[in-house]
């Protein structure tokens, strides 16, 4: 997995930041593909507000579309999923060895 830049982490997590977009991915996880209106149906906002919400989903590049006739259907892209949590693995990386390192020195060593 390449290294993704600062500003799609921020994207990323800025779209997900939100409880109405974080309903919008685990609905679109749950049942897939779904058009704008279905998911209004099953949320607290307005159609037009789940379609803003869409929109800034689209440019983290969470989510994609795709026009059926006149239905436009949106579907979850799990690839930057996986950007945020490789990012977060990288992290939660640095963390186990930080704390590996402050083990070694603070807990008396084993002696058998």
């Amino acid at each position: 997995m390449s290294k993704i830049s600062d500003s799609t982490v921020e994207e990323i997590f800025f779209a997900l930041g939100d409880r109405h977009r974080l309903s919008v991915v685990r609905a679109l996880r749950a049942r897939g593909a779904l058009s704008a209106t279905v998911l209004a149906d099953d949320a607290t906002v307005t159609r037009q507000a789940i379609v803003k919400h869409l929109q800034v989903l689209e440019r983290a590049g969470l989510v994609t579309h795709q026009r059926r006739g006149r239905e436009v259907l949106y579907a979850l892209d799990v690839r930057r999923l996986d950007d945020a949590r490789h990012f977060l693995d990288g992290i939660s990386a640095g963390w186990d060895r930080a704390i590996a390192r402050l083990r070694r020195l603070v807990e008396p060593p084993v002696i058998d």
